[in-house]
């Protein structure tokens, strides 16, 4: 599912006030490191992801990593840090509702 520009505006706004759930550390993206990803997106649908200073990855490139391991999408990467986004299957989660084109 590519988002659209205006989905990725939205999405960008309501990370704006996210503080990290998840952080790539110096092991880099270990198989724990994706289940626990996993599972936090499949909670929250938007997380953000903070890149920590002895990982041999960008932000960019753990980005592009996670998201394809998740089945998710990049919305932003600045400095550390980014934001990724996957729609929960789970019922109990309270989905984001994205704009229309």
């Amino acid at each position: 599912m590519a988002l659209t520009k205006k989905q990725i505006k939205q999405l960008r706004a309501m990370a704006n006030s996210l503080k990290p759930l998840f952080y790539v550390g110096k092991n880099d993206l270990t198989e724990a490191a994706i289940k626990q990803a996993e599972e936090t997106i499949d909670k929250h649908e938007l997380i953000k992801c903070a890149v920590q200073d002895g990982s041999g990855l960008t932000a960019k490139e753990a980005a592009e990593a996670l998201a394809e391991a998740l089945g998710g999408e990049v919305v932003q990467s600045i400095g550390n840090r980014f934001v990724l986004f996957r729609r929960s299957k789970r019922d109990d989660v309270e989905h984001i509702r994205l704009v229309r084109e």
